[in-house]
């Protein structure tokens, strides 16, 4: 099977997750790997749209109820997955978004796509048998990590400066947990990728209206489709590659074309911020690893 010109090894026997695979790249990836062969499962918050997404795809799809903004629900999905989990793809995501709270208190941005994802992958990872994937962003590059104040709690609130943080957040948590799995000697993987300028719903949020039309122009004139988008995600999440690797497009700045390994800034391959953003996010969550990791 190949989308648009990526081939992609047999899925079958596999099973993999894929967070907010309602639209957009979640859905084009949980496509990509049910026409593959694997039994996908799609981790969505909408149940009822994940049912009509999950209607259109071809193989074993099944669809279970997860909120990465509530801690609880989190916890609930994790505690009723039994059996190995071959792939994890961290793809769901918020962009740009007025400022707001988790059901836990924290900045919404940071919430959802970092802290919710940390925590599903740390109490997940018992059942991992392969590897973790989490989707960031370019806009990591005008990301930074203020350990002392991550849920902007005295700072003034920037979506785009918050947005940011996150997906900085996920390149510094991949490279933390690959740290982890390698100095345990676990065989399973941590990689990133990210899609460019896909046109997806993610745009469409910002609640205001000049850059909701500054998104709709780029997502008409510059961005791929969501299926292109997703491509470095498959990339990472099929391809014999070594854990770490970074996947975007291969196009002028990384906005579109065909998936290839790609850099990161030097905050996002800081060893020491990605431990210290490690420690933060554990204390927040309440859930860390070592226990955990010792069974894998």
């Amino acid at each position: 099977m190949t989308i648009p010109s990526i081939p992609i090894p047999s899925q079958a026997g596999r099973t993999a997750v894929v967070t907010g695979a309602t639209s957009g790249l979640g859905l084009a990836t949980a496509r990509a790997l049910a026409d593959a062969g694997a039994r996908v499962v799609l981790a969505v918050r909408d149940v009822a749209r994940g049912e009509a997404a999950a209607a259109d795809l071809a193989g074993e799809v099944e669809v279970r109820r997860l909120d990465l903004a509530d801690l609880a629900s989190v916890r609930e999905f994790a505690a009723g997955w039994s059996g190995p989990l071959d792939l994890l793809v961290n793809n769901a995501g918020i962009m740009m978004v007025p400022e707001g709270r988790t059901a836990d208190g924290f900045e919404l941005q940071f919430g959802t796509n970092h802290l919710g994802h940390f925590a599903l992958t740390v109490q997940l990872l018992r059942h991992v048998t392969d590897r973790v994937v989490t989707v960031s962003s370019t806009a990591h590059r005008v990301g930074s990590i203020d350990l002392t104040d991550l849920n902007w709690e005295r700072r003034a609130y920037s979506p785009e400066r918050a947005y940011g943080q996150s997906k900085l957040a996920n390149l510094l948590f991949t490279l933390e947990l690959q740290r982890r799995l390698t100095a345990a000697g676990s065989p399973v993987r941590s990689m990133a990728a990210h899609p460019g300028w896909a046109a997806t719903e993610l745009q469409g949020r910002t609640g205001n209206r000049v850059k909701h039309a500054a998104m709709a122009l780029g997502n008409r004139v510059i961005a791929q489709s969501a299926a292109q988008g997703a491509l470095p995600t498959v990339f990472v999440a099929t391809a014999d590659l070594p854990g770490g690797s970074y996947a975007g497009p291969d196009g002028a700045f990384e906005v579109r074309g065909e998936p290839t390994l790609v850099g990161r800034t030097r905050a996002a391959s800081d060893p020491d911020l990605a431990a210290r953003l490690w420690a933060a996010s554990a204390e927040l969550t309440g859930v860390d690893l070592p226990a955990v990791l010792a069974a894998v």
